[in-house]
């Protein structure tokens, strides 16, 4: 037989689709870390119901995994796939409008019987009604070909079935020529204690690289080249992760003990369950009953002289609010890790969102202001809870991290930091009993002593009363008060000292600045880069600091005739803006709890400049 074509590509979007129990995330997960050790670049959009185990078949199962990956910088999992797999009518059903005209499908046959088309709601097979004549359609009958191949080793039928998706994974790899030794070697390390299960899985994944090889069903293969990073030493990370590796760094420029306190919550229990590997390092993980004694636990281990943290979501930091004022109130250290998620309540756990950054700058009561940062992709919340952790400490003071689903899930290549590269986070604990007060403040940060419990001769309270200026006194005297509280204020503005000034890309000053937040800077970026290469008069500038803002900000907004917001809430930041800055800023706001698609911004670009 003869060889067929490689064809060349700049960049590709592939959506993995099936049932909840159909593996679907593990073979996106699977196809990224080949993909990563290939040398491709890349973003991944893991997009699963909140109903893990939704009945099998219907929409509202479906598990979907999005990659794009290039030769070239990746900023986003992609607005349209250019391939979609999808594992029955369910997954076609939901995905089909996310797949460009004239892209690829790859469907699994044996899934398209009559019970599976009228839970998807599909009056016809849409395999032979004609319905997707303009894609190309690869039918491939996926569950009978993984039963031929496991025939002779006496599995259950659900084991068997189990297996699919690493069959759509070898043909995956075959078409786009990517390595399989990763997966192997995952396989036989995972499943070593089954080695049933061990051999079922290698055997389906080498006969869908074989059937990619001999059928003819395919005629072309793709290549996607190696893309040009930095030099270095490279591993695919997803933002919950990198938030827990960032914490264990950052405890270890401090040279404290980092002692997490939280309660599971979707999209943040993974930061608990990967500290939790990492007792060598001195990490104390404490996993609550509720979300309160989670944060209340951190808040002692602080006091105690930890670098302590606590892991939430939205409902949770509501929850958490009352011991985030008493941080502040006695002006200990403290990292608040909120991974955004869709919705009021329990809303949609496993739907991304940016939906608490007012909850984060106000939604305390009294006057509670803390730093709030927020990081811009899944490598950059390791950099972000670093500096959450580094602001913190020199600054006595909780610290708030927005991240969000789509950051919490997503993942990308990161090159490894040495430990050389990463500053150090000086830490003093008080020590001098002569003239010890624990209110006594640093004359250029305000910062609070630290004092260790159990130090002769340095015995002080704390508590959520209100206490007297140096000495630490409860205090109920209006004077006294007011003077806590602006000082309180004025530490925490003085952190815009230790902040880098916000930078533009693109030109210094235009007809429109589209300013971007968190998560959405990957669309915001391609759109711009989009949008500049038309010649049109457009700019990005990006939020990692939300409060205090860089000092520059006001000025490089006043450059711009106009302002544009995107967001994936209904305006929060864009209300900031406007009554801090009084510029004419416009929202471009979603809340379909996805990710900014970048072709949607550049309309909106488009919309705004020719008013």
């Amino acid at each position: 037989m003869s060889e067929k074509p490689l064809k060349n590509l700049e960049d590709v979007t592939i959506r993995f689709a099936g049932d909840s129990g159909d593996g679907m995330q593990l073979t996106g997960m699977q196809f990224t870390t080949a993909t990563a050790v290939f040398g491709n670049d890349l973003s991944t959009l893991p997009d699963y119901p909140a109903e893990i185990r939704a009945p099998a078949g219907t929409l509202f199962g479906v598990s979907g995994f999005q990659i794009h990956f290039g030769s070239r910088k990746i900023n986003t999992p992609g607005d349209v796939c250019d391939v979609l797999v999808a594992m029955n009518p369910a997954a076609l059903k939901v995905n089909l409008s996310s797949l460009k005209d004239g892209g690829i499908i790859i469907v699994n046959t044996g899934a398209f019987i009559d019970k599976n088309l009228k839970l998807a709601g599909y009056q016809s097979n849409p395999l032979e009604d004609g319905s997707l004549s303009k894609y190309q359609v690869h039918e491939v009958d996926i569950s009978k070909l993984t039963a031929n191949a496991l025939q002779d080793m006496g599995l259950s039928t659900k084991t068997v079935e189990r297996s699919k998706n690493f069959f759509a994974l070898g043909m995956m790899f075959w078409m786009f020529d990517r390595p399989m030794d990763p997966t192997i070697q995952w396989i036989k390390d995972r499943l070593a204690k089954t080695p049933d299960i061990s051999e079922a899985n290698l055997r389906v994944l080498k006969a869908g690289w074989n059937f990619g090889e001999t059928t003819e069903i395919f005629t072309t293969r793709y290549e996607v080249r190696p893309a040009k990073l930095p030099a270095g030493k490279y591993r695919n990370i997803t933002g919950n992760q990198a938030i827990a590796f960032g914490l264990i760094a950052a405890a270890q420029k401090a040279g404290l003990q980092l002692f997490l306190g939280s309660y599971p919550i979707t999209p943040a229990s993974d930061i608990l369950h990967e500290l939790s590997r990492f007792k060598d390092f001195g990490v104390k993980t404490f996993q609550a009953e509720d979300e309160i004694a989670g944060i209340a636990s951190a808040v002692g281990a602080s006091f105690a002289g930890a670098l302590a943290a606590t892991t939430t979501s939205g409902p949770g930091l509501a929850l958490k609010t009352e011991s985030v004022g008493l941080a502040v109130m006695v002006e200990l250290p403290l990292v608040v890790c909120d991974i955004q998620r869709g919705g009021p309540s329990t809303g949609l756990p496993t739907k991304t969102e940016q939906s608490d950054l007012l909850m984060a700058l106000y939604g305390r009561h009294g006057e509670a202001p803390v730093p709030v940062v927020s990081p811009t992709t899944p490598a950059d919340c390791f950099y972000m809870v670093f500096e959450a952790a580094r602001i913190a400490i020199k600054y006595m003071t909780p610290v708030l991290l927005l991240s969000d689903g789509y950051l919490a899930n997503g993942s990308e290549p990161w090159r490894i930091p040495s430990s050389s590269e990463l500053p150090d986070i000086p830490v003093k604990f008080w020590a001098e009993k002569e003239g010890f007060f624990p209110y006594l403040r640093d004359e250029k940060t305000l910062a609070r002593p630290w004092a260790l419990p159990g130090t002769q001769g340095l015995e002080h309270r704390i508590g959520g009363l209100e206490k007297q200026h140096i000495t630490g006194n409860v205090s109920y005297d209006p004077q006294n008060h007011d003077h806590m509280v602006r000082l309180r204020a004025e530490k925490i503005e003085r952190v815009v000292e230790d902040i880098p000034l916000i930078r533009v890309e693109g030109d210094e000053t235009g007809d429109l600045l589209v300013l971007g937040w968190g998560s959405t800077y990957g669309a915001i970026k391609t759109a711009v880069a989009a949008k500049r290469e038309e010649g049109r008069s457009v700019s990005h500038a990006h939020l990692r600091y939300l409060n205090p803002f860089p000092r520059n900000l006001g000025e490089v907004l006043y450059r711009f005739k106009q302002i544009l917001v995107p967001e994936i809430n209904l305006g929060q930041l864009l209300k900031v803006i406007r009554s801090k800055y009084l510029v004419p800023a416009t929202g471009f706001n979603k809340v379909e709890a996805l990710p900014l698609r970048s072709t949607d911004i550049e309309n909106k670009i488009d919309e705004v400049l020719e008013r």
